[in-house]
C-alpha cells in the first residue's frame, strides 16, 4: 500500500476532509492527514475521529528537532483543498507551516505533488493567485484548476460539501 499524504488547509472541504481520507483508503491508499494550524482548530474536538480513521497522527504542527517522524515517508501529496492565502505563500516559497514545508520540500524530492485550490473569484482575482499558479506548475506541481480541478466560485456561494475529491484522487493515481 502506498502512503499518500492529504494536506488540507482552511477552506470551506476541509470541514469533509473525512470524507477525502475515505474516498482515498477505498482507493488503496495509506492516509496520514496533515492541516495547516488554522485548519487544526476546526477539527480540534474531533481529531481523535481523524486519527482512528487514518491509524495516523494527525500533524499540524513542525516536530521538534529531538523528536522522530511519526508518519511513513510519502509516495504522493495531494494539497486539497488548497486556500488562496496558502497558494500564494507556497507560491512565494513561503514554508512558515508543516504543510507548507513538506510541499515545498517534497516537489524537490521527485515526490509527485498535486494541489486543488477552493477559494472564490474575487480571491482567485487577485494578481498573486495567477503568479502563484505559474511558480508552482514551473516547479512540477500539478495544479488542479478549470474542467481539470476546481473553478473557483462566486463570492459567498460556495459549496464545500461537494468538493471534486475525485478529480483530485483521480490526478493523485495519475501521478
Amino acid at each position: 500500500m502506498s502512503t499518500l499524504y492529504l494536506i488540507a488547509c482552511a477552506a470551506g472541504p476541509t470541514q469533509y476532509v473525512d470524507e477525502g481520507v475515505r474516498q482515498a483508503q477505498a482507493r488503496g491508499w495509506d492516509v496520514c492527514l496533515i492541516l495547516t494550524p488554522s485548519a487544526a482548530r476546526w477539527w480540534e474536538p474531533r481529531t481523535g475521529e481523524l486519527e482512528a480513521l487514518t491509524g495516523h497522527p494527525v500533524r499540524s504542527q513542525y516536530k521538534l528537532p529531538w523528536e522522530s517522524d511519526v508518519l511513513p515517508k510519502a509516495d504522493a501529496m495531494l494539497v486539497a483543498p488548497l486556500s488562496a492565502t496558502s497558494l500564494n505563500k507556497w507560491g512565494a516559497g513561503i514554508a512558515d507551516t508543516l504543510a507548507l514545508g513538506l510541499v515545498t520540500e517534497g516537489v524537490h524530492m521527485g515526490v509527485p505533488v498535486i494541489a486543488m485550490p477552493y477559494f472564490n473569484r474575487s480571491q482567485g482575482a487577485q494578481p498573486a493567485i495567477a503568479r502563484s499558479i505559474a511558480d508552482l506548475r514551473a516547479q512540477g506541481v500539478r495544479y488542479l484548476d478549470g474542467a481539470d480541478g476546481y473553478e473557483p466560485h462566486p463570492p459567498k456561494n460556495g459549496d464545500a460539501s461537494a468538493f471534486p475529491w475525485v478529480r483530485a484522487l483521480d490526478a493523485v493515481r495519475a501521478a
